[in-house]
Protein backbone atom coordinates (compact mmCIF):
# COMPACT_ATOMS: atom_id res chain seq x y z
CA UNK A 1 0.00 0.00 0.00
CA UNK A 2 1.38 3.39 -0.99
CA UNK A 3 1.60 6.14 1.62
CA UNK A 4 -0.49 9.33 1.14
CA UNK A 5 0.96 12.71 0.20
CA UNK A 6 2.35 14.76 3.07
CA UNK A 7 3.99 14.02 6.39
CA UNK A 8 4.19 10.45 7.62
CA UNK A 9 1.31 9.44 9.88
CA UNK A 10 2.04 10.10 13.53
CA UNK A 11 1.91 6.47 14.69
CA UNK A 12 4.20 5.34 11.87
CA UNK A 13 6.61 8.18 12.54
CA UNK A 14 6.84 7.22 16.21
CA UNK A 15 7.94 3.73 15.17
CA UNK A 16 10.81 5.18 13.14
CA UNK A 17 12.22 7.73 15.58
CA UNK A 18 15.28 6.65 17.55
CA UNK A 19 15.76 7.55 21.18
CA UNK A 20 18.27 10.35 21.56
CA UNK A 21 21.50 10.05 23.48
CA UNK A 22 22.00 12.70 26.16
CA UNK A 23 25.61 11.56 26.39
CA UNK A 24 26.08 12.85 22.85
CA UNK A 25 24.92 16.30 23.96
CA UNK A 26 21.41 15.97 22.50
CA UNK A 27 19.01 17.78 24.83
CA UNK A 28 15.93 17.55 22.59
CA UNK A 29 15.98 14.79 20.01
CA UNK A 30 13.52 13.59 17.36
CA UNK A 31 9.99 13.45 18.78
CA UNK A 32 6.45 14.36 17.82
CA UNK A 33 5.51 17.96 18.56
CA UNK A 34 8.99 19.42 18.95
CA UNK A 35 9.96 21.93 16.28
CA UNK A 36 13.73 21.46 16.34
CA UNK A 37 16.63 19.51 17.82
CA UNK A 38 18.62 21.01 20.68
CA UNK A 39 22.31 20.27 21.17
CA UNK A 40 24.31 21.33 24.20
CA UNK A 41 27.33 23.56 23.68
CA UNK A 42 29.67 24.87 26.35
CA UNK A 43 27.47 27.67 27.70
CA UNK A 44 24.48 27.70 25.35
CA UNK A 45 22.25 25.52 23.16
CA UNK A 46 22.48 25.01 19.41
CA UNK A 47 18.97 24.66 17.97
CA UNK A 48 18.73 22.99 14.55
CA UNK A 49 15.92 22.10 12.16
CA UNK A 50 15.34 21.01 8.57
CA UNK A 51 12.28 21.58 6.38
CA UNK A 52 11.57 21.26 2.64
CA UNK A 53 9.27 23.30 0.43
CA UNK A 54 7.25 20.91 -1.70
CA UNK A 55 3.74 22.34 -2.19
CA UNK A 56 4.71 25.83 -3.42
CA UNK A 57 6.63 26.62 -6.60
CA UNK A 58 6.49 30.44 -6.65
CA UNK A 59 8.73 32.37 -4.21
CA UNK A 60 10.03 29.11 -2.73
CA UNK A 61 13.21 30.88 -1.62
CA UNK A 62 11.18 33.10 0.72
CA UNK A 63 9.20 30.10 1.98
CA UNK A 64 12.28 28.06 2.88
CA UNK A 65 13.81 30.82 5.00
CA UNK A 66 10.57 31.52 6.85
CA UNK A 67 9.44 27.97 7.63
CA UNK A 68 12.87 26.93 8.88
CA UNK A 69 13.40 30.06 10.98
CA UNK A 70 9.91 29.56 12.47
CA UNK A 71 10.99 26.25 13.96
CA UNK A 72 13.99 27.90 15.59
CA UNK A 73 11.87 30.77 16.95
CA UNK A 74 9.35 28.34 18.45
CA UNK A 75 12.13 27.00 20.68
CA UNK A 76 12.96 30.50 21.92
CA UNK A 77 16.19 30.70 19.89
CA UNK A 78 17.51 33.25 17.42
CA UNK A 79 17.82 31.85 13.87
CA UNK A 80 21.30 32.61 12.57
CA UNK A 81 22.61 30.20 9.91
CA UNK A 82 20.98 28.57 6.88
CA UNK A 83 22.10 25.81 4.53
CA UNK A 84 20.01 25.09 1.43
CA UNK A 85 19.77 22.10 -0.89
CA UNK A 86 18.18 23.05 -4.21
CA UNK A 87 16.96 20.21 -6.46
CA UNK A 88 15.94 21.34 -9.95
CA UNK A 89 14.06 19.50 -12.74
CA UNK A 90 16.20 18.57 -15.74
CA UNK A 91 13.71 19.66 -18.43
CA UNK A 92 12.48 22.95 -16.98
CA UNK A 93 15.40 24.68 -15.28
CA UNK A 94 16.79 27.91 -16.69
CA UNK A 95 19.51 30.23 -15.37
CA UNK A 96 16.81 32.85 -14.75
CA UNK A 97 14.83 30.44 -12.55
CA UNK A 98 17.86 29.61 -10.44
CA UNK A 99 18.86 33.27 -10.09
CA UNK A 100 15.32 34.14 -8.98
CA UNK A 101 15.25 31.43 -6.30
CA UNK A 102 18.64 32.47 -4.97
CA UNK A 103 17.58 36.12 -4.97
CA UNK A 104 14.50 35.20 -2.91
CA UNK A 105 16.64 33.32 -0.40
CA UNK A 106 19.09 36.21 -0.17
CA UNK A 107 16.31 38.78 0.31
CA UNK A 108 14.63 36.74 3.04
CA UNK A 109 17.93 36.14 4.84
CA UNK A 110 18.64 39.86 4.76
CA UNK A 111 15.14 40.65 6.06
CA UNK A 112 15.48 38.30 9.05
CA UNK A 113 19.22 38.82 9.66
CA UNK A 114 20.15 35.23 8.79
CA UNK A 115 23.39 34.13 7.12
CA UNK A 116 23.30 31.75 4.15
CA UNK A 117 26.40 29.70 4.87
CA UNK A 118 26.31 26.70 2.54
CA UNK A 119 24.32 24.01 0.78
CA UNK A 120 24.07 22.16 -2.52
CA UNK A 121 22.50 22.76 -5.95
CA UNK A 122 21.69 20.09 -8.52
CA UNK A 123 19.66 19.55 -11.68
CA UNK A 124 18.18 16.07 -11.45
CA UNK A 125 15.56 13.87 -13.15
CA UNK A 126 14.40 12.88 -9.64
CA UNK A 127 12.10 15.94 -9.38
CA UNK A 128 9.51 17.46 -11.71
CA UNK A 129 9.46 20.89 -10.06
CA UNK A 130 11.97 22.80 -7.94
CA UNK A 131 12.36 21.40 -4.44
CA UNK A 132 14.24 23.47 -1.88
CA UNK A 133 15.31 22.01 1.46
CA UNK A 134 16.59 24.19 4.28
CA UNK A 135 18.62 23.45 7.36
CA UNK A 136 18.51 26.25 9.91
CA UNK A 137 20.53 26.67 13.08
CA UNK A 138 20.25 29.12 15.93
CA UNK A 139 21.51 29.81 19.43
CA UNK A 140 19.79 30.34 22.77
CA UNK A 141 20.87 30.67 26.38
CA UNK A 142 20.35 27.56 28.45
CA UNK A 143 17.77 29.34 30.62
CA UNK A 144 15.81 30.61 27.61
CA UNK A 145 14.86 27.37 25.84
CA UNK A 146 11.19 26.57 25.21
CA UNK A 147 10.01 23.08 24.29
CA UNK A 148 6.53 21.81 23.51
CA UNK A 149 6.85 19.45 26.46
CA UNK A 150 6.87 22.46 28.82
CA UNK A 151 3.15 23.28 28.43
CA UNK A 152 1.35 22.95 31.78
CA UNK A 153 -2.09 21.98 33.05
CA UNK A 154 -4.24 25.13 33.12
CA UNK A 155 -2.25 26.98 30.47
CA UNK A 156 -4.31 28.90 27.94
CA UNK A 157 -3.72 28.20 24.24
CA UNK A 158 -3.11 31.30 22.11
CA UNK A 159 -3.14 31.41 18.31
CA UNK A 160 -1.46 34.20 16.36
CA UNK A 161 -2.51 35.50 12.93
CA UNK A 162 -5.05 32.77 12.13
CA UNK A 163 -6.00 29.78 10.02
CA UNK A 164 -4.42 28.99 6.68
CA UNK A 165 -2.06 31.92 6.16
CA UNK A 166 0.39 29.84 4.11
CA UNK A 167 -2.39 27.87 2.42
CA UNK A 168 -4.02 31.09 1.23
CA UNK A 169 -0.80 32.23 -0.45
CA UNK A 170 -0.13 28.80 -1.98
CA UNK A 171 -3.65 28.44 -3.40
CA UNK A 172 -3.63 31.93 -4.88
CA UNK A 173 -0.23 31.41 -6.50
CA UNK A 174 -0.57 27.81 -7.66
CA UNK A 175 -4.16 28.18 -8.93
CA UNK A 176 -3.84 31.74 -10.19
CA UNK A 177 -5.14 31.09 -13.73
CA UNK A 178 -8.24 29.31 -12.43
CA UNK A 179 -8.91 31.99 -9.83
CA UNK A 180 -8.65 34.83 -12.33
CA UNK A 181 -11.81 33.48 -13.92
CA UNK A 182 -13.71 33.49 -10.61
CA UNK A 183 -12.27 36.34 -8.52
CA UNK A 184 -11.49 39.99 -9.07
CA UNK A 185 -7.87 41.12 -9.38
CA UNK A 186 -7.77 42.84 -5.98
CA UNK A 187 -8.94 39.69 -4.17
CA UNK A 188 -6.32 37.58 -5.93
CA UNK A 189 -3.47 39.98 -5.24
CA UNK A 190 -4.42 40.20 -1.56
CA UNK A 191 -4.48 36.42 -1.33
CA UNK A 192 -1.09 36.08 -3.02
CA UNK A 193 0.34 38.72 -0.68
CA UNK A 194 -0.53 36.62 2.39
CA UNK A 195 3.03 35.34 1.97
CA UNK A 196 4.22 38.76 3.22
CA UNK A 197 1.14 40.24 4.92
CA UNK A 198 0.18 38.96 7.42
CA UNK A 199 3.17 36.82 6.44
CA UNK A 200 4.35 33.28 7.11
CA UNK A 201 7.11 34.25 9.56
CA UNK A 202 6.48 33.93 13.31
CA UNK A 203 9.79 35.42 14.48
CA UNK A 204 8.14 38.60 15.66
CA UNK A 205 5.26 36.66 17.27
CA UNK A 206 7.70 34.61 19.34
CA UNK A 207 9.85 37.56 20.35
CA UNK A 208 6.89 39.63 21.55
CA UNK A 209 5.32 36.75 23.46
CA UNK A 210 8.58 35.86 25.20
CA UNK A 211 9.27 39.51 26.10
CA UNK A 212 5.76 39.85 27.57
CA UNK A 213 6.33 36.90 29.90
CA UNK A 214 4.30 33.91 30.99
CA UNK A 215 5.11 31.71 27.98
CA UNK A 216 5.65 28.02 28.73
CA UNK A 217 5.70 26.52 25.22
CA UNK A 218 5.32 27.46 21.55
CA UNK A 219 4.65 25.45 18.41
CA UNK A 220 4.70 26.36 14.72
CA UNK A 221 1.48 25.41 12.89
CA UNK A 222 2.46 23.89 9.54
CA UNK A 223 1.20 20.82 7.65
CA UNK A 224 -2.05 19.51 9.09
CA UNK A 225 -3.19 22.93 10.20
CA UNK A 226 -4.01 24.44 13.57
CA UNK A 227 -5.86 21.57 15.23
CA UNK A 228 -3.13 19.10 14.27
CA UNK A 229 -0.57 21.50 15.74
CA UNK A 230 -2.64 21.69 18.95
CA UNK A 231 -2.66 17.88 19.05
CA UNK A 232 1.12 17.78 18.60
CA UNK A 233 1.68 20.35 21.34
CA UNK A 234 -0.60 18.53 23.78
CA UNK A 235 0.95 15.17 22.93
CA UNK A 236 4.48 16.46 23.49
CA UNK A 237 3.44 17.79 26.92
CA UNK A 238 1.38 14.67 27.72
CA UNK A 239 -1.67 16.84 28.37
CA UNK A 240 -5.29 17.06 27.35
CA UNK A 241 -6.61 20.11 25.50
CA UNK A 242 -9.90 21.74 24.61
CA UNK A 243 -9.93 23.95 21.50
CA UNK A 244 -12.86 26.35 21.03
CA UNK A 245 -14.20 26.04 17.51
CA UNK A 246 -16.01 29.39 17.62
CA UNK A 247 -12.73 31.19 18.38
CA UNK A 248 -11.40 29.75 15.12
CA UNK A 249 -14.17 29.35 12.56
CA UNK A 250 -16.36 32.10 14.00
CA UNK A 251 -13.65 34.73 14.18
CA UNK A 252 -13.25 37.20 11.29
CA UNK A 253 -9.83 38.01 12.78
CA UNK A 254 -8.44 34.47 12.87
CA UNK A 255 -10.39 33.17 9.87
CA UNK A 256 -10.61 35.98 7.35
CA UNK A 257 -12.91 36.25 4.38
CA UNK A 258 -10.16 35.59 1.82
CA UNK A 259 -9.09 32.31 3.42
CA UNK A 260 -12.73 31.36 4.02
CA UNK A 261 -13.61 31.97 0.35
CA UNK A 262 -10.71 29.89 -0.96
CA UNK A 263 -11.43 27.02 1.43
CA UNK A 264 -15.09 26.99 0.39
CA UNK A 265 -14.18 27.24 -3.29
CA UNK A 266 -11.89 24.20 -3.21
CA UNK A 267 -13.72 22.19 -0.53
CA UNK A 268 -10.93 22.36 2.05
CA UNK A 269 -11.38 22.09 5.80
CA UNK A 270 -9.77 25.25 7.23
CA UNK A 271 -8.80 23.46 10.45
CA UNK A 272 -6.47 21.18 8.49
CA UNK A 273 -4.72 23.44 5.98
CA UNK A 274 -1.05 24.32 6.14
CA UNK A 275 -0.74 27.35 8.40
CA UNK A 276 2.84 28.64 8.63
CA UNK A 277 2.59 32.17 9.96
CA UNK A 278 0.38 31.04 12.84
CA UNK A 279 1.99 30.21 16.17
CA UNK A 280 0.45 28.32 19.06
CA UNK A 281 1.51 29.61 22.49
CA UNK A 282 0.88 27.92 25.83
CA UNK A 283 0.96 30.54 28.55
CA UNK A 284 0.11 31.08 32.18
CA UNK A 285 -3.64 31.82 32.37
CA UNK A 286 -3.05 35.21 34.00
CA UNK A 287 -0.77 36.31 31.14
CA UNK A 288 -2.86 35.11 28.19
CA UNK A 289 -4.78 38.33 27.54
CA UNK A 290 -1.66 40.42 28.15
CA UNK A 291 0.25 38.47 25.50
CA UNK A 292 -2.64 38.87 23.03
CA UNK A 293 -2.74 42.62 23.71
CA UNK A 294 1.01 42.98 23.22
CA UNK A 295 0.81 41.12 19.92
CA UNK A 296 -2.17 43.24 18.85
CA UNK A 297 -0.29 46.45 19.61
CA UNK A 298 2.39 45.22 17.19
CA UNK A 299 -0.23 44.56 14.51
CA UNK A 300 -0.37 40.78 15.01
CA UNK A 301 -3.84 39.31 15.51
CA UNK A 302 -4.04 36.86 18.42
CA UNK A 303 -6.68 35.26 20.61
CA UNK A 304 -7.07 32.57 23.25
CA UNK A 305 -8.49 29.53 21.44
CA UNK A 306 -8.34 26.85 24.11
CA UNK A 307 -6.91 25.50 27.34
CA UNK A 308 -4.64 22.66 28.41
CA UNK A 309 -6.00 20.22 30.97
CA UNK A 310 -4.94 16.96 32.60
CA UNK A 311 -4.21 14.07 30.21
CA UNK A 312 -7.33 12.21 31.42
CA UNK A 313 -9.43 15.00 29.92
CA UNK A 314 -8.51 14.02 26.37
CA UNK A 315 -8.32 16.09 23.19
CA UNK A 316 -11.49 17.91 22.20
CA UNK A 317 -12.97 20.52 19.88
CA UNK A 318 -15.78 22.39 21.67
CA UNK A 319 -18.53 24.64 20.27
CA UNK A 320 -20.40 27.48 21.97
CA UNK A 321 -23.01 25.13 23.42
CA UNK A 322 -20.36 23.07 25.17
CA UNK A 323 -20.81 20.16 22.77
CA UNK A 324 -17.51 18.38 22.21
CA UNK A 325 -16.14 16.25 19.42
CA UNK A 326 -12.69 14.62 19.15
CA UNK A 327 -10.05 17.13 18.12
CA UNK A 328 -9.57 16.62 14.37
CA UNK A 329 -6.06 15.55 13.41
CA UNK A 330 -5.12 15.84 9.74
CA UNK A 331 -2.25 13.49 8.97
CA UNK A 332 -2.61 14.49 5.32
CA UNK A 333 -2.85 18.24 4.90
CA UNK A 334 -6.05 19.45 3.25
CA UNK A 335 -4.10 21.37 0.63
CA UNK A 336 -2.81 18.06 -0.76
CA UNK A 337 -6.25 17.71 -2.39
CA UNK A 338 -5.16 20.39 -4.86
CA UNK A 339 -2.06 18.45 -5.93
Amino acid sequence: MNLPIGKLKHDFLKELLPTHDRNAGVVVGPQLGEDAAVIELADSYLVATSDPITFATEDIGWYVVCVNSNDIAAMGAEPKWLLVTLLLPEDATTPTMVRNIMAQITEACTTFDITLCGGHTEVTPAVTQPVVIGQMMGITDKNALFTSADACVGDVLILTKGLGIEATAIIAREREDELREKCDAQFLEQAKNYLIHPGISVLKDAQIAIATGGVHAMHDATEGGVTTAAYELATAAELGVTVYSDKLLGSPVLYGNITRTLCDMFGLNPLGIISSGAMLIASEPAKGETICQALGTAGINADIIGQFLSPEHGLWLEDTTGTQQPLPVFETDEIAKLF
